[in-house]
């Protein structure tokens, strides 16, 4: 059954809500659109925006959350949509259970694939998010999570979007293809008692969280490396906390959430596959014993009958013993047939031979076809490298002739280098132009299309001034350009920030000219993908 709304196309997608059992008669007609009345779930309105549409749409508290409330926003542009999106009357997370202390707002396709779209940070009982997503058709919920990075949501859905009575679209019944974390599962972990610390930032609670339950997952075992690079990161941000340095904390926090994430999903995989591997395993040691308790039996059958065999030949023998008095006369026959069988012997021999020399021929035909075969492959594979070398060095000149096109940039063996002038920035501060966020927006939007790539933003000063100011404003600068391309779509884990001060100048801080070229951003663009990677900085 459809129901239309004026415009856009809209799908109901089914969400698990654990311990509710909620039909229509429950959850009423919503803006009087029917629900799907099943036990254990509910129903979300998932939209259908088209490119160049503005709308509006509500969002209601779930039984876990029942008076919060929101609004959204909708802006559907050329292959994105844009969410400004508005909450109130919400409470702490932790009330859906010890786990949690964080908000995480989802897309979900018709097909079930969640999207994170952001942490949902609370301002006494309101929030605010903007996002942006590719998906063109998905509805929204906000699920109570453990830190931010998670990559499915949980089952402690809060807050579900509802259509009003003016979004434009039509709504049709579909069932859901996505399963949600079972309830209680952070519960089960058993994560060892942490000391609560309501004084630390949210993101630093969330990083010891995340750190925790990729520890109780089995990350150390399973994937030490990225659990490594998990416990490496926590410590810097608790080290930042303890001296009270705020924006770092917040850097090396999101830093530890991230990397703990990674380092839980490995695990599960890496645990999934050694139990799938220890079942096959067992099922071919079952299958070998069967075999081999096949082959015995066999052998056992085969014994048996040799031993029969014997038993008939030897009493053949014995009749033949006593009949050899009667056969005298046939003995001189016996000898012509053994010289024959003698000849026959012979040319069996001969024929053996011959057929050895044969296949000592036929062997050295096929080594010298393997070794053939052995030199080609090694031709395929340096045109292979070779071919991958001027694939690397295509990429390279490609991405230096885009980057050119938008900011200044040169080819060296750190990478491709693109230079940010001081004009960019307003003068002594580290805030972003339109004119240089215009041109970061384009080099993202390159960038973001190369997941293999790595950046590394550094920023420089001139001479003048106190060394300490100018240290800051380098790293300031060169935070600002990192934090504004992450916002553009460039992965957290590929870029890093460094402020150099004007310890590196490229030219005589003693004239105007000299100083302006070295008051600059670099954004160091490297990877093995373009044949480099970033080494010592100069």
């Amino acid at each position: 059954m459809i129901k239309h709304f004026p415009h856009i196309f809209g799908v109901f997608c089914a969400a698990m809500l654990v311990t509710a059992h909620i039909s229509a008669a429950q959850t009423g007609q919503s803006q009087g659109q029917p629900v799907i009345d099943v036990h254990v779930s509910r129903s979300i309105q998932a939209v259908t925006y088209r490119e160049n549409t503005s709308t509006q749409i509500d969002f209601k508290g779930t039984v876990l959350l029942p008076r919060a409330e929101g609004k959204a926003h909708i802006e559907a542009k050329r292959g994105r949509v844009e969410v400004k999106a508005e909450f109130d009357n919400l409470e702490p997370a932790a009330k859906a259970g010890r786990a949690y202390i964080t908000y995480v707002l989802w897309a979900i396709s018709p097909e079930g694939q969640p999207n994170n779209l952001g942490e949902l940070v609370l301002e006494g009982k309101k929030g605010k998010l903007d996002a942006t997503t590719r998906l063109q058709s998905f509805g929204m919920i906000v699920t109570a999570e453990p830190y931010f990075a998670v990559t499915r949501p949980s089952d402690a859905v809060v807050i579900e979007n509802i259509a009003r009575q003016d979004t434009k679209g039509a709504v049709t019944e579909v069932d859901a293809k996505y399963e949600l974390l079972q309830r209680g599962r952070y519960e089960q972990l058993n994560l060892p008692a942490s000391t609560p610390d309501h004084k630390s930032p949210l993101a630093l609670q969330e990083a010891r969280n995340a750190v925790r339950i990729a520890e109780a997952e089995g990350a150390p075992k399973f994937a030490p490396e990225s659990w490594a690079k998990a416990q490496g990161a926590l410590l810097q941000a608790e080290d930042y906390y303890h001296r009270k340095q705020k924006q770092p904390v917040l850097t090396a926090s999101r830093n530890a959430v991230q990397a703990a994430e990674d380092a839980r999903s490995i695990a599960a995989k890496r645990e999934q596959e050694e139990r799938i591997a220890r079942e096959q395993q067992a099922a071919a040691d079952e299958a070998a014993k069967s075999q081999a308790e096949q082959q015995a039996e066999a052998q056992r059958r085969r014994d048996a009958e040799v031993q029969r065999e014997a038993e008939a030949q030897s009493a053949q023998q014995a009749q033949q013993a006593q009949q050899q008095a009667q056969e005298a006369a046939r003995q001189a026959q016996q000898a012509q047939e053994q010289a024959a069988q003698a000849r026959a012997e012979a040319e069996a021999r001969q024929q053996a031979e011959a057929k050895a020399r044969a296949d000592a021929e036929a062997q050295r035909e096929a080594e010298a076809q393997r070794a053939q075969q052995a030199q080609q492959q090694a031709q395929q594979a340096q045109q292979q490298a070779a071919q991958s070398e001027k694939e690397k060095q295509e990429l390279r000149e490609k991405l230096l002739a885009q980057f050119n096109q938008i900011l200044e940039t040169r080819d060296t063996p750190r990478g491709l280098v693109v230079n940010l002038s001081d004009i960019l920035f307003d003068p002594a501060k580290y805030t972003l132009k339109p004119t240089a966020r215009e041109a970061l927006a384009k080099l993202s939007g390159i960038v973001v299309n190369y997941p293999a790539l790595k950046l590394r933003v550094e920023g420089y000063t001139d001479s003048r001034g106190t060394e300490e100011f100018n240290q800051k404003l380098s790293e300031e600068r060169a935070n600002i350009v990192r934090s504004f391309l992450v916002g553009q779509g460039v992965k957290t884990d590929s870029i890093d920030a460094v402020g150099l001060g004007p310890n590196v100048p490229v030219a005589d801080n003693a004239t105007p000219e000299g100083r302006k070229k070295n008051r600059r951003v670099e954004i160091i663009v490297s990877g093995e993908v373009i044949g480099s990677q970033v080494g010592a900085l100069h």
